[in-house]
């Protein structure tokens, strides 16, 4: 199979194979890993039992879904990642914006998946073989793990679509004999010593909502692009890609992270999961547990590299895909290194998923509202600009920057994390909000107002008649 040649550039009506069977299967099989697993292990830390973990999963992701699936029809229709496409609402340097944001939530979950992948890798083989639990092991299967998606990451979506395919159908088999093997240590309470994170019920289970629900769904605001520019909306209706997104990302989530739960819970994992969840294993099941630490890991994570690698190629663009692969490689397993040796797990893992949710959130509003606003037409030739590294488009604004979006886009943010509660941090408009973490609602809202109030009126389609670039770019000058 050769090696993807496409970076961040319009892809070809020819090549534009893919169907919404081929999402489903990607948003399916890639999320079938511990990487996602862990997730559903927050609400139980939290001091969540069953129903209440799981009531709190299933609302966060619905509502996330409902948010972030529509962003799958942008790229259908610029044939193009997102970042690249948010040039539209952002300018075609302003589109930077969206490719950091990507990159900052691929890097996160990337260095995630290799983490927890890894250490539960070394913890079944120390049963298995008695290996030692070390630095320098953990330091070999982290790098292996690395070196392994690196590969998948580099020959680009057809591998990454054939592993996906793959991993749909292995993983189910292996979650599903996972819940055998820990269903006589299932408890519907929740771990002992693991009191409400928040103090009292409902702040907490708020708080899970978003960690673990929300966060799941929000984590592809970037990144579903990179799999629908492969479709093509002359064969695929824009209904049939939105019911598909929306499907792959509900099933693709909720499998794996209830799972997380389930086990969670039989396993009494409070404080950390992959330890306590290595050690409730039957020894029967340590290796079909060992096979999906590996085999998932290297299927999420390069799925989270691939979109790493066009997001980095979009912000340097003399850089090629591939080079651009390798260096984000390198520094999400440094991440992976610190996540271990230096992070709290829960701590890091809320602080980091709230944080960038609450950024994130009001590039997405922002970028799905100039989609309606053009109906959905773009100019593909004038997306391309700036990693053509010339000047002028429909999109070239003031500069390559669209003020009024970016500034839109900075407000949001900034209420967002002036809202945001995680470990680490808690921002000063916690008080108006009685301690719940609203920054998820209020970073959206926030900046889709402001972008209302900067831009009442509709941004001009690139079909409209008459108009060559130059022109275009003069009348949004003047709007």
């Amino acid at each position: 199979m050769p090696i993807e040649q496409r970076g961040v550039d319009t892809i070809p009506e020819t090549e534009r194979t893919s169907g919404p069977r081929d999402l489903i299967s990607i948003l399916l099989g890639s999320n079938l890993c511990l990487g996602v697993i862990v997730f559903g292990w927050l609400p139980p830390s939290f001091g969540l039992g069953w129903w209440a973990s799981v009531s709190a999963i299933v609302a966060g992701t619905l509502v996330g879904v409902a948010v972030t699936a529509p962003l799958a029809l942008v790229s259908l229709r610029t044939a193009t990642n997102l970042s690249t496409s948010s040039g539209a609402a952002f300018g075609v340097r302003g589109r930077l914006i969206g490719s950091v944001v990507g990159l900052l939530l691929s890097l996160g979950y990337t260095a995630l998946t290799l983490w927890i992948g890894g250490d539960v890798m070394i913890g079944t083989l120390a049963r298995l073989t008695g290996l030692p639990d070390g630095g320098l092991v953990h330091g070999l299967v982290y790098a292996l793990l690395a070196g392994a998606t690196v590969i998948a990451a580099v020959f680009g979506y057809q591998l990454l679509l054939r592993l996906s395919k793959a991993l749909a159908l292995g993983m189910t088999v292996l979650l599903l004999l996972g819940l055998l093997a820990y269903a006589g240590d299932f408890t519907t309470a929740a771990p002992p010593d693991t009191p409400y994170l928040l103090g009292s019920f409902w702040p907490t289970w708020a708080f899970a909502a978003v960690a673990a629900g929300l966060s799941g769904p929000v984590a592809f605001i970037t990144l579903l692009g990179d799999y629908t520019r492969y479709m093509s909306p002359r064969v695929h209706s824009s209904r049939s890609v939105l019911r598909a997104t929306s499907v792959g990302l509900a099933i693709g989530l909720l499998v794996p992270q209830l799972f997380g739960t389930f086990t969670a819970l039989a396993a009494r994992a409070g404080l950390d999961y992959a330890g306590p969840l290595v050690d409730a294993a039957p020894g029967w099941y340590l290796l079909p547990l060992l096979l999906a630490a590996t085999a998932g890991s290297v299927g999420n994570a390069g799925l989270m590299l691939y979109s790493m690698g066009l997001d980095l190629d979009a912000i340097v663009p003399r850089a090629s895909r591939t080079q651009a692969t390798v260096i984000v490689a390198v520094v999400a397993t440094g991440f992976v290194f610190a996540g271990h040796f230096a992070w709290d797990a829960q701590s890091a893992m809320t602080s980091f998923v709230l944080l960038l949710t609450a950024v994130g959130t009001p590039w997405a509003v922002i970028t799905l509202m100039v989609h309606v606003r053009v109906g959905g037409s773009y100019d593909a030739e004038a997306l391309q600009v700036f990693n053509r590294r010339s000047r002028g488009g429909v999109y070239w604004y003031r500069a390559g920057w669209e003020p009024r979006a970016a500034v839109a886009w900075a407000a949001g943010a900034a209420v967002g994390l002036a809202a945001v509660s995680t470990p680490l941090y808690e921002g000063a408009l916690l008080e108006l909000t009685g301690g719940v973490d609203c920054s998820f609602v209020l970073s959206g809202l926030v900046g889709g107002a402001v972008y209302l109030v900067l831009r009442p009126r509709a941004v001009q389609s690139p079909s409209a008649p008459a108009a060559s670039s130059t022109s275009r770019q003069e009348r949004e000058s003047v709007s």
